[in-house]
């Protein structure tokens, strides 16, 4: 999300139940677009994106940058409890932004997220059958 983000909670979640559908798209990345300090998380429905994940085997991004955090540890246990896959992403923009792992792997722990949660702790067999995609 980087454009459009001061559309209504309707909107917005359409937007994400769009893409979702979309059979080309297998992870939606940084849903609620925030930038901690900068910009606050776009409104959205995120147990309707999360349903609408599960339902279409779309995998939901945990950015671990600082400045995002996105998705919270809320958000993370929402998706334990449907059974939404995470993927957890540093988005490095160079090198050094892989160290970044460490807080999205403490922040998946806060969310009570395991390593069968996770899908990048899956084999590529195990990923392709989370994913249901064509």
């Amino acid at each position: 999300m980087h454009a459009g983000l001061d559309l209504d909670a309707e909107a917005q979640t359409a937007r994400f139940l769009r893409a979702i559908d979309n059979p080309r798209v297998g992870i939606i990345g940084h849903p609620t677009g925030r930038l901690i300090g900068r910009r606050q998380p776009a409104s959205v429905s995120m147990e309707r994106i999360m349903d609408a994940a599960h339902d279409a085997g779309c995998v939901l991004e945990l950015n671990a940058n600082p400045t995002r955090l996105d998705l919270s540890d809320i958000h993370c246990r929402m998706a334990a409890e449907r059974g939404v896959g995470i993927a957890i992403s540093t988005d490095a923009h160079c090198t050094g932004g892989l160290a970044h792992m460490r807080y999205g792997v403490d922040k998946a722990r806060r969310g009570w997220l395991t390593a069968d949660h996770v899908v990048n702790t899956r084999g590529w067999a195990d990923l392709s059958k989370m994913l249901r995609r064509p």
